[in-house]
Parts: structure tokens; C-alpha cells; sequence
């Protein structure tokens, strides 16, 4: 079954929608809407570099996350719409601006329409790498409709167990469908490779500690280990705060602790992997150089 906005199919959702006429679960229609784009210098750095990560973060999702960061553009949909035209002219002014990357922020949802205009934008000069910054969610044949467009696949691994990815995402078959995507982003781009200490192509894997290890984060840890090997790039995120409806989740409804986020680095570390950035607590931009396998 070919992928179509009409009976909308883009991702595991299959709400089935005309989503020229109306919305489904993640509430965008036809049309591209995007919050901001920007040069950020807060992500990793292989990714931020000295001159920046060309940002796009697109409205809406197709997760309801209780404790989003961002719920103000991914379940709010604040944003404004913009043609294929006016978004490859934004990848291309971020080019110009001395990005090192165009870094595509929650596209799920719009995967159909961005592979024409990622065509487009090729086509009228992008050279930098493309990054798909995705909370995993994803269906294998979108991903395998966007082999050859994306050069960095920068996958999250929320959860491990299905009652927690429902309780806290609206997603019970969340794990499974996590597993086969980053199967899928490895068998198209491989491991992380950089150039000059900036990644060029390949999978980062992110990990957000969550308190109480409701996602069970060392059972991910050990997935990727045994099935993506421990050379996987792993980027393990201690910036979680209680926001949105986290209130009412009272487990999860204030910050990470040290000894939690230390308890992560130590499964990470005990596994072997070899590659990655581990983060300050509560920071979004305090990240340590690369740890290597001892």
C-alpha cells in the first residue's frame, strides 16, 4: 500500500484521515506548519559545532507526551503554514547562514510533503547534511520512503515497556515500533560518522532519564547494545524537568536526581558502549566531551 495524505497512513497511528479536508491523531493537515528555525547551538556538539545546527521545529505530533517541552508546538500547534517553496528557501538561507546541518525537529507527521521539498532544496543548492530529529514513532515504510534525503537519523528511545509508553504517551505498542524504526535507520545510514568532529551521516540515538526509571532506560540501553551493537553513537539526556501535565503523574512530576542520572551512566558505561555525550543534570546544553569505551 503506497503512503497517502488522502487515507492518511504516514506513521503508526493509521488514523486514516483526509487530512486535506480534516486531521487525525497528531492534528496537522495537508499543509507544512513550522514554529521557528533557527541556528542552535545548544545540541550536541557534533551537531552544534562553532557555527550551528539549522533547526526547523514543525507544529504538532503524534505522541502526547504528559511531559513535552515543547507541548506549546507539538500539541498546541503553535506555528504558521508554509509552501514547500518557502521551506526549501528556509534550508537554504540556514545553509548560507554557516549551519552544518538542517535538523528537522518532530517531521513525522509530515514525512510526504518534505520529501519533495528536500528534492527541491537538493536541487536548488543544499549541500549540508539532513538531519531526522524523531521521537521514533515511525512506520518502516515511511522511513524506507525517505532513504536517500536524510544523512543523520536522530532517533529517541522513550520507552521500554508498553504500559508506561501508554500511560505517559498514548502509545502502548510504542517499544515495538521503536525496535524495528532503529533497525531500519541503521540499515539505511549506519553508525555515526563525523568529519572534522562534525557528524556527517549515520544514527544518534537519544535517552531521556526520566525519574523513577519509569521507561526503564537500562533495558534500552541493553536493546541497543545486543541489537545495534555498542559502537551506537548514545546520547544520554539529563535535561528533564516536570512541565505540561506532569502534575498530574506525581512519579514524574519534579527533576531528575544526580544519583539517578549516575545510576544511567553506570548501565552505559557496565554495557561497553563507545561512543556518546553524557549530560549535566538539568542542563539543555551542558554536554560532556565524547566517553569512550574502557
Amino acid at each position: 500500500m503506497s503512503l497517502t495524505l488522502e487515507k492518511c497512513n504516514i506513521c503508526p497511528r493509521l488514523c486514516r484521515v483526509n487530512r486535506y479536508k480534516t486531521t487525525g491523531y497528531c492534528n496537522a493537515g495537508a499543509e507544512i506548519k513550522l514554529n521557528l528555525y533557527q541556528l542552535h547551538f545548544g545540541e550536541e556538539p557534533n551537531l552544534s559545532g562553532s557555527k550551528g545546527s539549522g533547526t526547523i521545529f514543525f507544529s504538532h505530533c503524534n505522541l502526547k507526551c504528559v511531559y513535552c517541552q515543547n507541548f506549546t508546538i507539538s500539541h498546541f500547534g503553535w506555528g504558521r503554514k508554509v509552501t514547500s517553496d518557502e521551506l526549501a528557501d528556509i534550508m537554504l538561507s540556514l545553509q548560507d547562514s554557516g549551519a552544518h546541518n538542517i535538523n528537522l525537529v518532530t517531521p513525522s507527521h509530515y514525512a510526504l510533503q518534505l520529501i519533495d521539498v528536500l528534492k527541491l532544496a537538493r536541487k536548488n543548492g543544499l549541500k549540508i547534511p539532513v538531519i531526522w530529529n524523531t521521537n521514533s514513532y515511525e512506520r518502516i515504510e515511511t522511513l524506507q520512503a525517505l532513504e536517500g534525503l536524510i544523512d543523520i537519523y536522530l532517533p529517541d528511545f522513550r520507552y521500554f515497556d508498553s504500559d508506561a509508553s501508554s500511560k505517559y504517551s498514548d502509545a502502548n505498542d510504542y517499544p515495538e515500533i521503536a525496535q524495528a524504526a532503529l533497525k531500519e535507520m541503521v540499515r539505511q545510514v549506519g553508525h555515526l560518522k563525523e568529519k572534522d568532529g562534525i557528524a556527517q551521516s549515520g544514527v544518534m540515538i537519544r535517552l531521556l532519564v526520566i525519574p523513577k526509571n519509569v521507561n526503564r532506560i537500562d533495558k534500552v540501553m541493553k536493546w541497543i547494545h545486543d541489537n545495534l551493537g555498542p559502537e551506537t553513537f548514545i546520547s544520554l539526556m539529563g535535561q528533564y524537568y516536570p512541565t505540561y501535565r506532569s502534575v498530574a503523574f506525581p512519579e514524574i512530576n519534579r527533576s531528575i536526581t544526580e544519583e539517578e542520572y549516575e545510576s544511567a551512566v553506570k548501565v552505559l558505561t557496565d554495557l561497553g558502549f563507545e561512543n556518546g555525550y553524557i549530560q549535566g543534570v538539568g542542563s539543555n546544553e551542558d554536554w560532556t566531551p565524547k566517553f569512550v569505551k574502557t
